[in-house]
């Protein structure tokens, strides 16, 4: 008896880099942005927002990649899935911003 490849995931893992660090970029671009255009000069807690909030944008990223290519790839199925992975994106980077500034101390 042959295991058959789950059709949870993909077949390899590298198909999740592309949209993963997509997905990690333009949060990290936005962040380091604010930081070097900032007065003040790099402070240690920073690390934090940086670390989190992208990895955030990568899970929204392989979601989005799961939901509108893998798991639905045609029809109205695909719509639907692409419109409430970019949803779940958006709202999973407002909580890893919530997350990421309520450890540093920064969410008032």
């Amino acid at each position: 008896m042959k295991n058959s490849p789950s059709t949870f995931l993909p077949f390899h893992w590298k198909d999740l880099i592309l949209p993963s660090s997509l997905g990690a970029s333009l949060p990290l671009a936005l962040l380091l942005f604010v930081i070097l255009t900032k007065e003040d000069l790099f402070e240690t807690w920073m690390f934090y927002p940086l670390t989190i909030i992208p990895l955030g944008g990568a899970v929204g990223g392989a979601f989005f990649f799961l939901m509108g290519f893998h798991w639905f790839p045609k029809g109205n199925q695909k719509l639907i899935a692409i419109i409430f992975s970019t949803i779940f994106y958006f709202v999973g980077l407002w909580i890893s911003a919530v997350l990421a500034f309520a450890i540093t101390g920064h969410w008032d």
